[in-house]
């Protein structure tokens, strides 16, 4: 249940004017902004979309619904060849050339390992990332206005989005200094995060704590490490894995009487506690805008990368309430939803 601005418990979000989660593109790097006429797909031609990495089965889902708002049929004009390396990233060199061997006409890369494998499969396939963290400090583009190459796509440029995770942690559970990072070590854009979550965490007066994880196994290990390491909180890094397993990781959180706080309003409707950060449905749905683009005969290296420029912050008062927590009025009224 959520509660509207009345105060009663209802079925609907209650929303705030001050933070959407709307992805918008920079100003500057707005998909509209006039390129030369592309030309129009071939008629009666099937294109073939190269879909690399896993992904939870909503984000796969916001991808082809974008796909079919913008008049594409899987079976008619449109098939999609999936690869998903079982969150075994080592194997996705692999099934990345397999793409390419296949001829796909366009690859979307899931998360940033599967760009980077993307990247080093072709030169000359286009690829598009649903999601990445920062691609031209990641090396995979040379600016975000004109990316140049064969890449593009969207970006949730951090900035210091990870030190307001920790931020808000800290005014949620006030008694909270010593915090468990939660990070997946096959995520390269995470060794990047760290170095700006260590900075904040100087600033709040906490400690962190790194722990990571590869497989939801290794998830259970990290937790029943946390209570020998004394953590007071947790701060989950946004990851493909971590929000593929969100149900396992809130339980193992509240089974450990630990606040934490993630980057995705998924792992909150889960049990979380508390995330801050941009809508990732949202840009798998984007993502099919520059599939239809380069389908038309847009070049990647010319269409800009598209940025968050909102984020949204979620509350979880029934997870509050059973670690003992009082979350401040002044947080819950900054919040975009609260879940009771």
């Amino acid at each position: 249940m959520r509660r509207n601005r009345a105060g009663r418990l209802v079925t609907c979000v209650r929303t705030t004017p001050l933070i959407r989660a709307v992805i918008l593109p920079l100003a500057l790097a707005v998909l509209a902004a006039p390129f030369a006429a592309p030309a129009q797909q071939a008629p009666g031609k099937t294109a073939r979309i190269g879909f690399l990495g896993d992904v939870p089965s909503f984000l796969d889902e916001a991808f082809r619904q974008g796909l079919r708002e913008l008049g594409y049929v899987e079976g008619q004009n449109i098939a999609i060849e999936h690869r998903a390396a079982e969150w075994k990233y080592e194997r996705l060199p692999g099934l990345a050339a397999e793409l390419v061997r296949l001829k796909v006409d366009v690859i979307v890369a899931a998360s940033g390992p599967a760009t980077e494998a993307a990247k080093q499969a072709t030169r000359t396939i286009p690829i598009v990332f649903a999601v990445s963290g920062d691609p031209v400090a990641e090396g995979l583009v040379a600016s975000l206005a004109r990316p140049g190459g064969n890449i593009t796509g969207l970006a949730s440029i951090s900035g210091d989005v990870v030190g307001k995770q920790l931020a808000l942690l800290k005014e949620a559970a006030p008694k909270v200094s010593r915090v468990a990072v939660l990070q997946n070590p096959s995520n390269e854009t995470h060794a990047r995060i760290l170095r700006q979550a260590e900075g904040a965490a100087q600033g709040l007066g906490m400690q962190l704590r790194i722990v990571q994880a590869r497989t939801p196994h290794e998830i259970d290990a990290d937790f029943a490490a946390m209570r020998s390491r004394r953590v007071g909180g947790v701060l989950v890094l946004r990851d493909a894995l971590f929000l593929a397993q969100r149900t396992q990781i809130a339980a193992l959180a509240a089974k450990g009487r630990l606040p934490a706080v993630y980057g995705f309003k998924e792992q909150v409707e889960a049990g979380g506690l508390m995330a801050y950060g941009a809508s990732v449905p949202v840009m798998y749905g984007r993502a099919a805008t520059y599939v239809d683009r380069i389908l038309k005969g847009a070049k990647p290296g010319d269409l800009p990368i598209e940025q968050p420029t909102k984020f949204e912050l979620v509350i979880n008062l029934k997870t509050a309430k059973a670690l003992g927590l009082t979350i401040p009025p002044s947080l819950l009224q900054r919040a975009d939803e609260v879940i009771e």
